[in-house]
């Protein structure tokens, strides 16, 4: 079985999440070995949460999960593409569809949309 370059990358690699009907990017997440693992047995997004130093399944909390449609691989081995099916609407913790909802303009963020969900109805404690 082909699976990254976990090795190159200090055993964890990005993985970009893509809605897999537009072609929208949702967000940006990492990848170890056994994320890798789970979630080629269980079909849905499995990341290592850097900040909480554990396996993070997509959606355990919210129920926003993400059904793998396909899985790329870059020409390094080093970065993974999951195409996703969104399920619940919004892939980031703030209660947006994706986790680029802002666009610079000058030197200030702009809002493109509007959250999906209010994530402090959703999560025990908010998050940042």
């Amino acid at each position: 079985m082909t699976e990254p370059d976990f090795e190159k990358c200090g055993g964890l690699v990005p993985a970009i999440a893509q809605d897999h009907r537009t072609g929208e990017v949702l967000m940006l997440a990492y990848l170890n070995r056994e994320a890798w693992r789970q979630t080629l047995s269980t079909g849905n997004a499995v990341y290592y949460s850097r900040s909480r130093n554990r396996l993070w399944r997509k959606g355990e909390e919210s129920g926003n999960i993400q059904k793998i449609v396909e899985i790329r691989v870059d020409c390094d081995l080093d970065t993974v593409l999951f195409r996703v099916e969104q399920i619940g609407g919004a892939a980031c913790h703030t209660g947006h569809r994706s986790c680029f909802y802002r666009r610079l303009d000058g030197d200030r963020l702009v809002e493109l949309e509007a959250p999906v969900f209010d994530p402090a109805a959703v999560y025990e404690k908010s998050e940042k």
